[in-house]
């Protein structure tokens, strides 16, 4: 298989996705008010010991820091990088930006985050050029009009074109040919297969197999015995099977938010104020998503690290955070003693359902419905003036812990 500068002449018209992922993106967009940080080591996230690295530059990564590593341990490994405090509503705006850009290149834009994204250009080709000109030219536009860098991968799958971006990072661009593709991927170690973590590498390893070849080699059965259903789809992607469209709606399967507290927490009291509060986030993001749920779950992890989740269906679907809090105050009481203090708690609202219709069950209780239209008048304000002005009076004397995150 030629090198990577090898395949920089040959196109191919088959290859209609790509998969576009900004490069060091949180740090990136900090970077944009601290330009005099460029290429140094710079780390996003909070300096508390407690709380995870959001981003770390490429700079801070040659020591090992990587994104979710407590914030003590990247210290550890790069003590001269330098900390930069999170701005989350920047991120947004910038995301809403990239999105945009794409949205110039083709209406089939399935979004996975906030920095990355799969495009089908099939329908762009007569209009901008072959997939390799549409890439440069989204890589173009990012740099020109954003200021940040994003690496394309381009392929006649969605599977091998996020491959393809993961190995022209940072800052690059790299094509697969649809007709070289098992070529390549038979380069490959087996980590780089969807599905294929740190223990799946282990079952394989005891039968020899550490490479995307050696699964392709693999029978299927023998694969099912040991990784069970998902035996079969590892062995397709292998052959560079993937027949996933690029879908424009991407239907999330739950919405949620964690904290991780600055300090271990014990009483009932703070561990309901923190409810009350995460409920808040999930309600208001599933308003502004038009979505509702049927089922929350709720998250604990204690001192020790050990974690637990319990779920309970609800008798409605809602999107209020009365109702989200009231549930998850239950489930909170149904754990009885627990046995040490507490380090992170979240919550996840799962079972989504659309909440286009604008119908809610009928209640003969009329609080429910004062809450909820409550809540969507929150809503209104904190979308004009921020979300620091209003909130909960019982969360006004409450501080939010460090190294929070949400998803």
């Amino acid at each position: 298989m030629p090198a990577r500068s090898d395949l920089a002449g040959i196109e191919d018209a088959d290859c209609t996705i790509l998969h576009v992922d900004m490069d060091a993106f949180y740090v990136s967009v900090e970077l944009l008010s601290r330009p005099e940080l460029r290429g140094k080591a710079v780390i996003a996230g909070s300096p508390s010991g407690r709380s995870v690295v959001l981003s770390a530059s490429y700079e801070a990564r040659r020591f090992g820091v990587r994104s979710a590593m407590p914030m003590s341990t990247a210290m550890r490994l790069c003590p001269h990088a330098v900390i930069l405090e999170p701005h989350h509503n920047r991120y947004a705006e910038v995301s809403a930006s990239v999105m945009e850009i794409f949205g110039t290149i083709t209406p089939l834009v399935e979004q996975l985050s906030v920095d990355e994204a799969f495009l089908d250009v099939t329908g762009s080709i007569r209009r901008l050029g072959p997939p390799r000109t549409i890439g440069e030219e989204i890589r173009a536009r990012i740099s020109r009009e954003l200021g940040i860098t994003a690496s394309v991968g381009i392929a006649s799958t969605k599977f091998v074109a996020k491959i393809a971006s993961t190995r022209a990072k940072p800052d690059g661009l790299l094509l697969i040919p649809a007709a070289r593709t098992v070529e390549y991927l038979h380069t490959l170690p087996v980590s780089a297969l969807w599905g294929v973590g740190a223990k799946t590498q282990e079952v394989l390893a005891r039968l020899g197999i550490s490479t995307v070849e050696d699964v392709a080699r693999t029978p299927v059965s023998v694969l099912q015995r040991l990784l069970g259903v998902s035996g079969t789809h590892v062995h397709q992607l292998a052959w560079g099977k993937d027949p996933r469209p690029v879908t424009v709606t991407r239907q999330e399967k739950s919405i949620g938010a964690e904290e991780t507290f600055a300090a271990d927490v014990a009483d009932d009291d703070t561990l309901r104020a923190e409810l009350l509060r995460l409920s808040h986030r999930t309600a208001s993001r599933l308003r502004a998503a038009h979505l509702r749920t049927g089922g929350i779950s709720l998250k604990l992890r204690y001192a020790d690290f050990s974690t637990l989740t319990r779920s309970r269906r609800l008798a409605e679907p809602v999107d209020s955070a009365h109702a989200l809090y009231g549930a998850a105050c239950l489930l909170l009481a149904s754990l009885g003693v627990r046995p040490m203090s507490v380090r992170l708690i979240g919550i996840r609202a799962e079972r989504l359902e659309t909440g286009d219709d604008g119908a809610h069950q009928l209640t003969i209780d009329r609080r429910d419905d004062n809450w909820r239209v409550a809540e969507e008048t929150l809503d209104k304000v904190k979308g004009k003036f921020g979300a620091s002005v209003i909130m909960p009076a019982r969360l006004l004397d409450r501080r939010t812990p460090e190294g929070g995150e949400s998803s």
